[in-house]
């Protein structure tokens, strides 16, 4: 089974986008996070509708099934939990405010290694609250 990588961001209109890099030409939109997945899954079964017209047979990917693995670009999850405060979630992780707001707003893009520090941090900060018991 092919597990598809789909990257969940803030869509340059104000909604939300879906893409994967794994298929060629995977894209969902929608208003909401599950509009943008229904979209892209509905996408996805295009592609290898596509394909099979094309070349005559389904995409290996589709052919052995597939499942979808959804991740946050770092505006994505700021649009999904806009209850996390960016200039606060950057303080407390020890990153500068005004870099993390330009994340959030799709102004720039962080590298890999910033991307790798901010995870470590935010799992830091799951651990820590895991330990909470109301």
């Amino acid at each position: 089974m092919k597990t598809i990588k789909a990257i969940i961001e803030k869509a340059n209109d104000g909604g939300i986008s879906v893409y994967s890099e794994d298929v060629d030409g995977a894209y969902g939109f929608g208003l909401t996070e599950q509009e943008a997945k229904d979209d892209f899954i509905s996408v996805l079964e295009e592609q290898a509708e596509y394909y099979k017209e094309k070349h005559g047979k389904l995409p290996a990917w589709f052919q052995s099934g597939y499942s979808v693995k959804y991740v946050y670009d770092l505006s994505g999850f700021f649009e999904a939990f806009p209850f996390i405060n960016a200039s606060k979630f950057a303080r407390e992780i020890g990153m500068n405010e005004s870099v993390m707001r330009k994340y959030k707003g799709k102004i720039v893009t962080a590298s890999e290694k910033q991307k790798a520090i901010i995870q470590a941090k935010y799992n830091a900060i799951i651990e820590r609250m895991t330990a909470v018991k109301f």
